[in-house]
């Protein structure tokens, strides 16, 4: 058992403290703790099976751990800290931006290679209002115009777009921790957690897995028997799984069709009159959410010139945007229960404009990386010395008054094509186990390229026909191509289809040609859109473990 605490008396085992060298065998063995690998355990955990979920990492980050997240990056570099090997995995450093898939991101386009999922969206509504309901993302019909889009009516500007649509992004107040929140599943009979269990590869006799060997911190290796494994590791560590153990390659489908959301900041929008609120499009806190509205090109326009979903969102810049002191200060605020309650109260009963894009949405390096003792004080000193700035934030976000807004800039998403040459493969590196680093060789297409230059197009002409402003973009023109930040979403590595030819595994997310192995994640999505993929995973999971439920039970 994990600790002598009364409240601890749960399966959970640290792998590298005990003596064992092989686990009992199981009907269900899950590989990973993220939001993927939770969820399926979450709602397994009342079938009578006996389920056990292997964790490389532990409670808390460990050195090891750290290491064990190293990746080669060619193009697009791979954030270290979008691998995280801890309970919960990458939901303990997420800022919580969710939204559905839309319609067209999951039909066939005809001028879009690759592109089309198996299943139909309608078939994923009933699970996406379950993870709603069971797992903190907002209602679906709270991402609609009685939602979220009542706020549009609330800002000094009201523009009625022709040819842009808008798209809203939400976040619970204080986003999900699927290790802290769901670590209760570990109470019920069966369930076990194991922690310091560094999957290394799975064993196969043939159509079928017959095991798993792990390895704990101190270079043990143990046996790990189960009837049915699933992967969910994320969309890089699911294909090197994959790849190392020689199984579900037949087509040398594994690894390819990565995509991600490239990411930056290019483009300025010049304000026609200075602005105070818009709460709608620069984001705010409303009955219990954090969100956005963004901005796409029309669906028909895309299908008309044959685009991908890309969008953007309008930053206000205000006199202190950018400042290291009120980024850090908006940081220890979010971790501080007591500082955030009185801020997340006036969200839940009303509206609370942004005053600083730290305050919600897409946290950035300083916010994501892991920080020791020392770095934490650090931060105290980045308020000390920009404290003239930081008084000017507080006084607007304490205060009633309101800054004016002149100047906007454009943060951009990109879809990103589902290209067989943007891969996961297994570099030449090896890490502390002796396993292949992997290699992740993703670039932005041109196709992916001109869908952002287009939609830039598009909204320069809709800013200053509804009379908003001037917008200033030179994205057609730059090289080398400034979107290259990684949002990190790692989808499409074992893509889902009913061709083994052209895909890793099923409608059900199971590998082809084995009969006991399946894949959670976003490395099953097809195609991308331009939607932050937790919600989507998650709603995945839940639809998986129907599966499972009927098939082990």
């Amino acid at each position: 058992m994990y600790g002598a605490d009364s409240k601890l008396t749960r399966m959970i085992v640290d792998l590298g403290a005990s003596d064992r060298s092989e686990l009992a065998d199981y009907d269900l063995c899950v590989v990973g703790s993220g939001p993927a690998g939770m969820t399926l355990v979450n709602e397994l955990k009342d079938a009578g099976l006996r389920i056990c979920v292997l964790e490389s990492g532990k409670l808390k980050p460990t050195r090891r751990g750290d290491r064990l997240r190293r990746v080669v990056s060619e193009g697009i570099r791979i954030k270290e800290y979008s691998r995280e090997r801890i309970l919960g995995g990458a939901s303990t450093t997420w800022a919580g931006l969710s939204s559905p898939l839309d319609q067209r991101d999951m039909e066939a386009r005809p001028y879009l290679r690759h592109s089309g999922w198996p299943i139909a969206r309608e078939e994923l509504l009933p699970f996406y209002e379950a993870a709603a309901e069971r797992y903190r993302f907002p209602p679906l019909a709270f991402f609609g115009a009685d939602g979220f889009g009542a706020l549009k009516r609330d800002g000094d500007f009201s523009p009625e777009w022709s040819r842009v649509e808008e798209k809203v992004f939400l976040a619970a107040g204080e986003p999900q921790n699927f290790g802290r929140e769901h670590r209760h599943v570990f109470e019920a009979d069966g369930v076990d957690l194991y922690l310091d269990a560094t999957l290394l590869r799975l064993e196969s006799e043939g159509e079928r897995v017959a095991a798993g060997v792990a390895r704990t911190s101190d270079g043990r290796e143990v046996r790990v028997t189960a009837q049915t494994f699933v992967l969910a590791t994320g969309g890089i560590e699911n294909a090197r799984l994959l790849l190392s153990s020689g199984i579900g390659n037949e087509h040398d489908q594994v690894g390819r069709f990565l995509m991600n959301h490239p990411k930056n900041y290019h483009g300025l929008l010049s304000l026609a009159r200075p602005v105070e609120e818009l709460p709608y499009y620069f984001g705010c806190l409303f009955r219990g959410y954090a969100g956005y509205a963004g901005l796409t090109l029309d669906g028909d326009k895309q299908a008309e010139r044959g685009l991908l979903n890309a969008y953007v969102r309008f930053e206000p810049l205000f006199p202190w945007s950018d400042n290291e002191g009120i980024e850090a200060l908006v940081l220890l605020v979010k971790r501080s229960k007591i500082l955030l309650a009185p801020v997340k109260k006036r969200g839940e009963e009303g509206l609370v404009s942004l005053r600083d894009y730290a305050e919600t949405g897409d946290d950035s390096d300083l916010q994501n990386e892991r920080k020791s003792a020392l770095e934490w004080l650090g931060l105290v000193f980045k308020i000390a010395l920009n404290a003239p700035r930081v008084a000017q934030y507080l006084f607007f976000r304490l205060t009633p008054a309101k800054p004016k807004i002149r100047t906007v800039r454009l943060r951009n998403f990109m879809e990103m094509e589902p290209d067989p040459e943007n891969r996961v493969l297994l570099s030449d590196e090896r890490d502390e186990d002796g396993q292949p680093v992997p290699l992740v060789r993703h670039r932005s297409t041109e196709l992916d390229r001109r869908s952002l230059i287009e939609l830039h197009e598009e909204l320069a002409g809709e800013v200053e026909r509804t009379g908003l402003g001037t917008l200033t973009t030179t994205l057609a023109s730059e090289d080398p191509w400034p979107i290259t930040q990684d949002a990190s979403h790692h989808m499409g590595t074992t893509r889902m289809g009913t061709e083994p030819e052209s895909s890793v595994v099923d409608t059900d997310g199971r590998v082809h040609g084995v009969e006991n192995l399946y894949v959670a994640g976003a490395s099953v999505f097809p195609t991308s859109g331009c939607a932050n993929p937790t919600f989507t995973i998650v709603a995945l999971s839940i639809r998986l473990a129907g599966r499972l439920r009927s098939e082990l039970a």
